[in-house]
């Protein structure tokens, strides 16, 4: 699973490391209040996956703060258990064992879907809001499939191959948070959209982060897409070693982004099936994440020895405007 500013910070080996010491800080009272979440435990984990994702998901979490007051906890729950399992593969404590902590996982999963009480609080903010939006359990496993398949694959010949990768890493995630952005017709009709938001994102991140997926020994982007342009993993890391363009990787690279705007296109297609109070925080978030990929253009695809990002000046122009509007729409019903 890629999320913005991932690899930045140190994670342990369970759910309850990535989330310690993010709930000190005071979650917006008015977020809780308004999604009608009452209880001083229950509070506190959704303060603690709040925390996790304003610490870790710069581009999530702004865009979070574009939906109705009532909908960000949900959101923030859901960052949380994903960000936390991202950690155990990607990101894990020394001596720990990244599979037993996948296990560990899926064994939450059976405790959150069985009705018990878990005793890590991204967990407990997980089952709560599984159970107000009737999330599907089968996007869960999906996700896990693919954390599993970063411990032993490290690498992808064909798009076809990655595609259950993909799917259990990204378009599930999208999956995920359409009930909680609300569809106005049935919500089959939106699952496209939804599915290729996360596949546009998690092909941005593929394309920004091929330097340091190589330092992991894992190279994403299909082998025999690459190919086409004479790219191989050996060309790969001579460039992320040397720090030097080559035009085979730069052509290679430009035909991803025109691909991965083409997602991006799909995903937008969607946007006007959700509702109307949920669309800004979509179509910013869509906006803020290709904006990755005019970096890599303005870089001119040299992006192998170091990582791209928008600037903050930009993040601004795009997200202030509905911003601003979300927040005054907040101090009317206040």
């Amino acid at each position: 699973m890629r999320h913005d500013a991932r690899r930045r910070h140190p994670a342990g080996a369970d759910l309850r490391q990535a989330g310690r010491g993010t709930g000190d800080r005071p979650v917006s009272r008015r977020e809780l209040d308004a999604a009608g979440i009452r209880g001083a435990e229950l509070r506190r984990a959704y303060t603690v996956c709040r925390e996790i994702n304003a610490s870790h998901g710069r581009t999530f979490f702004l865009a979070a703060r574009l939906l109705p007051t009532r909908a960000r906890p949900a959101v923030h729950a859901l960052y949380g258990f994903a960000r936390a399992v991202d950690e155990v593969v990607d990101n894990p404590a020394p001596g720990s064992d990244p599979e037993a902590g996948l296990d560990r996982a899926a064994a939450q999963l059976d405790e959150v879907y069985g009705g018990g009480t878990p005793a890590d609080p991204v967990l407990v903010a997980l089952a709560d809001t599984v159970r107000r939006h009737e999330i599907d359990r089968g996007l869960f496993d999906a996700f896990l499939r693919s954390m599993r398949m970063d411990l032993t694959v490290t690498g992808y010949e064909t798009f076809d191959d990655l595609g259950e990768y993909m799917y259990g890493s990204a378009a599930v995630i999208g999956l995920q948070l359409l009930p909680v952005f609300g569809t106005l017709g049935p919500r089959v009709d939106a699952e496209p959209g939804a599915a290729a938001m996360g596949e546009a994102f998690q092909l941005t991140n593929f394309l920004r982060d091929v330097g340091e997926d190589l330092d992991r020994d894992r190279v994403y982007l299909p082998r025999a897409e690459l190919a086409v342009f004479g790219v191989d993993s050996g060309l790969l890391e001579w460039s992320r070693r040397t720090g030097l363009p080559d035009r085979r990787i730069r052509a290679a690279m430009a035909a991803f982004v025109a691909r991965n705007r083409a997602v991006y296109r799909r995903a937008r297609a969607g946007i006007p099936l959700l509702r109307p109070e949920s669309r800004p925080c979509v179509r910013t978030a869509l906006t803020l994440y290709e904006g990755i990929l005019d970096e890599i253009v303005a870089a001119d695809y040299h992006v192998l020895h170091r990582r791209v990002v928008v600037p903050n000046r930009r993040r601004l122009a795009v997200a202030l405007p509905s911003l601003v509007r979300t927040q005054a729409l907040e101090l009317l019903q206040a």
